[in-house]
């Protein structure tokens, strides 16, 4: 591997990184978050007639989790043609 490429793999997985930290994050705060720490503000709300901060605690984290996957998906697809790692 040449030094070109090295510095290509180096970015490619740089941004691959980034990508993983911002959705786990996302997934985190969702989870977390809606969950457990702001419960008591969500549960002032009501979806499907459960309260919001039990609905997220025990089906919307998993939810955002799934949806986070196909833009995982999504994201790598572009970055993989962004370098050439597309085949």
């Amino acid at each position: 591997m040449n030094k070109k490429e090295k510095i290509k793999a180096k970015a490619y997985w740089h941004e691959n990184i980034k990508y993983v930290l911002i959705l786990l994050t996302i997934w985190f705060l969702v989870s977390y978050g809606a969950g457990i720490l702001f419960k008591d503000e969500l549960n002032q709300f009501k979806i499907a007639g459960f309260k919001l901060g039990f609905w997220f605690a025990q089906q919307g984290s998993m939810y955002v989790f799934v949806i986070l996957i196909f833009v995982y998906v999504r994201l790598m697809n572009a970055l993989d043609k962004k370098y050439g790692y597309d085949e």
